[in-house]
Order: C-alpha cells, then structure tokens, then sequence
C-alpha cells in the first residue's frame, strides 16, 4: 500500500555525494525528510526521496557541503507530463478503463461447491431456467431469492449460501446425508406423510424422530410397506378415535438386502492404434461464438480430439466472457482384436470397484458379494449380486381416514 501512495504521489531517485554525506542523511531525519531504498557507493550514496522532500534539500546541502543530483523521476506526476503529447493512447487507454467497469457489472463465471446428489448439469439447468448464466448483470439477481429458489427446489439441500465476487457468482450448497424423496406434486399437499420401504429385505436398525413406527429390527419388509407412519390417532376415555393428528414422518432406517447386477462386453472390438500424427488447432471465443484459424491441411480419415480451454481472467474473482483453446486432433486406425479373459476380469473388476465407491460413499454398508463370469456366444457377462445395508425410506402421502371423511365424499 505504501509503494502505491508513493507512486501516486510520485518520487526521484538521487545521487548524494560531497563532503559529510552520513551528516546529510541525519539532517534529512531530523527534518521529517524520508529517504529509502539508501545503498553505498563508495564515493557517494544513491537513495530515493519524495517530490516535497526534494524541494527541501537546499539548506541541508548548503550545512553537509554535499551536492545532489537527479537520475530517475518515477510515479504519477511524471507519467501523466508524458501522455498529454500522446492523446490517442490516452484516448485508448481511458475507453479500455470505461470498459472494464462496464464488465464488472455482468457475472462471466458460475461456480458450484457442496453439490453430490445433485449433478452439476442438472444444477446449472435450473440456473439457466431461472435466468441465471454467465452474462447476467449483477443487478437481476436476488440472492435470498436465488438461495430460497434452490432449498425449495431440491429437498436434499439443507443449506445454501450465494455470493458475488467480482464478475463470479459462488453458489455453495450442503446436502443431507440420507435423502428422503417426495413426488414433487404432493410437495404442498396437507396432511401427514408416511415413510416407506424402498426394497424388499429385512430391518436392522431403526432411529425415528417423529411419526409412529411400525417395523422393528428383525423384521422382513416389502417394497411400499409402510416403516414409519406419518398419522397419530388421538384416543377418547373408551378408546374410540378422537382425531387424528398429522405429521411428516422421519426416521434413520437400516435394511438388509440383496441387489443384483449385470453386465456384459462383447468379446470383439475395433482397437485404436495411433499413428503419432497429430495437430493442433488454436481458437478464441468470445461468448459463444468460435473463432478458428482456417485448417488447410485434409482431414484425417479417423481421428478423435482432445480440447483444452481456458477463460480469461484478471486477478482471481474477476472472470471474462473470453476463452483461449486448443484442439489436439490426433489420428489412428483401427484394428479388430478379441479380449483376454483376464482382460475381461480386470474390467469387470473396474466396474464393480466404482459401483462399491459409489454405494459406500452413500452411506450403504456391503457385508457380501457373489460374482460370476461367463461367456455366451461372443459375449462376456457379469452376475454380481450384493448383500447390504443401506438407508431406505420414501415419503409418501397419508391418506385421510374414512373415519375423518364428511358424510358423502
């Protein structure tokens, strides 16, 4: 901060030299005069000083016997002298400043934090159909808005916290551990919700918060049965109903089940083998639009493409509607080839240890698993099936007792 005020205010570079020259820096201390940036010489002393503090030196170099002399005048001051015999750079240079404070008023850069159940794709297309993208004045958007828009939107986000800095809008959202599912047109309906079973399989734990549970730890439960009930009957002395009373039912839920997987790969395929030719072709966009350098050469007979893109930025926060890319197009042919089977093995093996990654990252527990692999007719097939504990439960809405029904309906 203090070079920019120095800057601002601008500087000169000295050579002292002459008779007492360390008489002369003391003097300069006593007076309030700041010298920086002091280096020695031998027979003189080079040191920078302020424009005001220069104007002061006459007494003190007439008391030292030292002489001054000027060899570099930095900072504003300066600068500006020079640029009025050059008007069309200023010219230039002053519309460059109007639009970059234009720019300033437009987000450039979306970025999405927190998000796993919910994809970014599916994310930035509620965005866009709620007018939020890239080149939105900053004006149009109402952040408790946008924030309330998004929690009433995805039911599994439970926080949500949106923020400009500079020209990039920061969207960073929380999502619930165990995520419980509601048909989006029952959203606003009254009345009480039911939790129930997602799979068949057997109950081995069971925490509710609210509701009245129906299934203990042990039991064997059906898909759509209900685990949790979202409706509380209120009792009279001789035990008729009263009413009834509603609510959301919430509940931890653990079940043990069996899931089954399949896969298949054919035994043949076309192999890329590349031929180490390649090129590469550089473009610019500016919003959405391409610019590309013409390609003279022919095109590839096979060739597939790797692309790189990068938007241009000033400092961290401030995004522009401008990117620089490259296409590496590479060429290759094909040849037909057969797996092994310890090909085969290696990729089924890929495939399940990414489907484990997924379950246990959602929480779901894998006790058992049985795996097989045969090949039918050119094709390799997989069989997994897995034993596991997962969290289950799904709203659903209560029906209203016949009981509560007015006469007629």
């Amino acid at each position: 901060m203090l070079q920019v005020i120095r800057y601002c205010r601008g500087y000169l570079a000295i050579r002292v030299w002459g008779y007492s020259t360390e008489r002369f820096m003391n003097l300069c201390s006593n007076h309030n005069i700041l010298l920086w940036k002091i280096e020695n010489h031998g027979e003189y002393y080079t040191m920078c000083i302020s424009i005001q503090g220069f104007y002061r030196l006459k007494g003190i170099t007439r008391k030292t016997g030292t002489r001054v002399a000027i060899t570099g005048r930095y900072g504003l001051p300066f600068l500006s002298q020079r640029m009025k015999k050059r008007k069309i750079f200023m010219a230039g240079l002053a519309g460059s400043v109007l639009f970059w404070i234009f720019m300033t008023g437009f987000v450039w850069n979306i970025e999405i934090q927190g998000n796993y159940y919910v994809t970014e794709d599916v994310f930035r297309d509620f965005l866009y159909e709620n007018g939020v993208k890239p080149g939105i004045k900053k004006q149009e958007i109402d952040i408790s808005a946008l924030e309330k828009a998004i929690r009433n939107e995805y039911d599994i986000v439970t926080w949500t916290s949106v923020q400009l800095d500079g020209t990039k809008l920061m969207i960073r959202i929380k999502e619930n551990d165990v995520a419980f599912q509601v048909n989006p047109k029952e959203k606003t309906a009254e009345g009480g919700y039911h939790l129930v079973a997602e799979e068949d399989g057997m109950i081995t734990g069971i925490i509710t918060r609210s509701g009245v549970p129906r299934v203990s730890e042990g039991m064997e439960v059906k898909k759509g049965d209900v685990l949790v009930e979202g409706i509380i009957p209120i009792y009279n002395e001789d035990t008729t109903v009263r009413r009834y009373e509603y609510c959301r039912a919430d509940a931890d839920v653990y079940l043990k089940c069996e899931k089954e997987i399949t896969e298949s790969i054919k035994e043949k395929y076309e192999a890329r083998l590349y031929t180490g030719r390649e090129r590469i072709r550089r473009y610019v966009m500016i919003g959405e639009r391409k610019l590309e350098l013409p390609d003279f050469f022919p095109p590839y007979d096979k060739s597939d493409t790797l692309e790189e893109r990068r938007q241009l930025r000033i400092f961290d926060s401030f995004y522009l509607p401008a990117y620089f890319g490259k296409e590496r197009v590479r060429e290759y042919v094909t040849e037909e080839r057969i797996y092994t089977r310890d090909e085969i093995k290696r990729m089924f093996e890929a495939k399940i240890q990414k489907l484990l990654k997924t379950l246990e990252e959602k929480g779901v527990q894998i006790i058992e698993k049985d795996v097989t692999i045969n090949k039918y007719k050119g094709t390799w097939r997989m069989k997994a099936v897995f034993t596991m504990i997962e969290p289950t439960g799904v709203l659903q809405k209560v029906e209203i007792p016949s009981e509560e029904k007015e006469p007629g309906e």
